[in-house]
């Protein structure tokens, strides 16, 4: 017998646009329909929601760690379905686990990690997403710089037969340390190719976007930055319309007004997108933290080494969302779209995650009015509810 439900009491948004006095019907894992709150059939189990809001869940494309853990520190299965679970709370329902700039043993062990949490549907995990080494030490921001190094015929072949077993593979890269050709191999093979830690030029990004690269990572940190002569990457991600980028929306990465200036200039279609960038310290009580042998510090809701290079942040999906509408000022409706359906959509997903209609999943997150998280459901399967706001 197959379950079957339907979500009463609140506003819906999905995706696109609002519903009114609706129930959200979910079916084995899927949604399948949102219907009038009075088309609800007797054979349907109402679940009645007392209020506030139904969105699609939040797709978060890097997410280092969580729940304690980081994923360069334990490359395992455990450590994915424990990252998983501390970002379930803030509404994230699908995330691309991030390994940062590490050994090849380490990334070899990570790729295995994901493939083998992709054969088992680990609840959450949507692929995997290597930031790194081959970056620009010139942008390294917290990464290791003994470990960055040029992309080889091994790294490449590497990528693509872990693209293969992974359902998404994100990975970060400066052209400084990659050649375009490389680019337009493990795009052609499906791996989603971004641009970051690079120093690079507008006109050098410009040629990586054509050869298949389509994100940039972490806007405004750790890239080249937006000149009157030169627009650098910044002004790249912001300029090309096939680039997606990453935004930490956490006050202090990127300045609110500055984010106002990329949304306004931001041609498409490619979509600014919200990223937590989140370390072991989601869902703790933390108060530092290892990576590469190195401490890392959380203090006054930054993550930073000791010398105060930022690493990483100390930020949730829910809390992004919250930024974005509460101090930045994007319409709501915009501000869940930049969680869920833009990430969605820059790693070629969209057709199942980012929206509620007819047969995508059923990954979605009940908000009060003002958005706090009530419930989340994973596939259909509630994963948790009346978690307090980080």
């Amino acid at each position: 017998m197959s379950d079957r439900f339907a979500l009463t009491g609140a506003r819906i948004f999905d995706g696109d646009a609002w519903h009114e006095d609706a129930a959200l019907v979910v079916r084995d894992g899927l949604v399948e329909a949102i219907l009038p709150t009075g088309a609800i059939g007797s054979d349907i189990r109402a679940v009645e929601t007392g209020g506030g809001i139904l969105a699609p869940g939040f797709v978060d494309i890097q997410v280092n760690g969580g729940g304690g853990v980081m994923l360069n520190d334990h490359p395992d299965v455990a450590s994915i379905e424990t990252i998983c679970k501390a970002h379930a709370p803030f509404g994230t329902t699908a995330l691309l686990a991030t390994l940062i700039t590490d050994t090849p043993d380490i990334t070899a062990s990570a790729v295995a990690a994901g493939e083998a949490a992709a054969l088992r549907n680990v609840p959450g995990f949507l692929g995997l997403h290597l930031e790194g080494p081959h970056l620009s030490i010139a942008r390294k921001g917290a990464h290791d710089p003994a470990l960055i190094r040029p992309m080889t015929d091994a790294d490449q072949a590497m990528l693509i037969a872990a693209r293969q077993k992974l359902p998404v593979l994100l990975t970060t890269i400066a052209p400084e340390s990659v050649e375009p050709a490389r680019v337009a191999a493990l795009a052609k093979a499906g791996v989603i190719v971004s641009l970051g830690h690079s120093d690079t030029g507008y006109a050098t990004a410009r040629a990586f976007a054509e050869a298949g690269a389509s994100v940039v990572t972490h806007l405004f940190n750790a890239m080249s930055q937006i000149g009157n002569r030169e627009p650098g990457l910044a002004g790249a991600a912001i300029d090309i319309g096939t680039l997606s980028a990453g935004l930490i929306a956490d006050g202090i990465h990127v300045h609110p007004a500055t984010i106002r200036i990329a949304l306004d200039a931001k041609m498409g279609p490619g979509r600014i997108v919200l990223v937590s960038d989140a370390m072991a310290t989601i869902g703790t009580d933390m108060t530092s933290f290892t990576l590469n042998g190195r401490t890392i510090y959380r203090k006054d809701g930054s993550l930073r080494l000791a010398d105060g290079t930022l690493a990483g942040a100390d930020l949730d999906m829910i809390s992004a969302v919250r930024f974005m509408h509460n101090v930045v000022g994007v319409d709501l409706s915009e501000a869940l779209r930049m969680a869920s359906l833009y990430p969605a959509q820059a790693v070629g997903q969209s057709h199942r995650l980012g929206r509620l209609a007819k047969g995508t999943a059923a990954d979605i997150v009940a908000l009060s009015d003002d958005l706090g998280i009530g419930s989340v459901w994973i596939g259909g399967d509630k994963m948790f509810e009346a978690v307090a706001p980080h």
